[in-house]
C-alpha cells in the first residue's frame, strides 16, 4: 500500500496568498487614514487644553496675553505640552490659540 503524504498543494497555496494579499489591500488605506484622524483630533484636543489654560491664566493673573512660555514658567503647561504645542504648529496669537497648517 502506497502511503498518501497531506500538504498543500500549489494551487491552495496560491489562493491563500491571492486572498492575504487582497486583505492588505484593503486595510492599508484604512490604517493610514485612522492615523491622519487620530492626529487631526489630538491636535484639536491639544488645541483647546491651551485655550483653557491661556484662558485660566489671563483671568488669574489680569494679564491681556501670554506666550507658550509664560504658561509653562507658570505652571499652566507642562514642558512635555509646549514641546507637542510646538511640534504640532501651535501658538498664541493675542488671546486666541491657533494652528498653523
Amino acid at each position: 500500500m502506497t502511503k498518501f503524504k497531506k500538504a498543500f498543494t500549489l494551487l491552495e497555496m496560491t489562493i491563500v496568498l491571492f486572498i492575504i494579499g487582497l486583505l492588505i489591500l484593503i486595510i492599508a488605506p484604512n490604517i493610514s487614514s485612522q492615523k491622519k484622524h487620530a492626529n487631526g483630533v489630538h491636535t484639536g484636543a491639544m488645541t483647546t487644553v491651551i485655550q483653557t489654560q491661556l484662558d485660566t491664566y489671563l483671568e488669574t493673573t489680569h494679564h491681556k496675553t501670554a506666550s507658550l512660555s509664560e504658561l509653562q514658567q507658570a505652571g499652566y503647561l507642562t514642558s512635555r505640552q509646549v514641546k507637542i504645542a510646538q511640534q504640532e504648529g501651535i501658538s498664541i496669537d493675542g488671546q486666541q490659540v491657533k494652528q498653523t497648517p
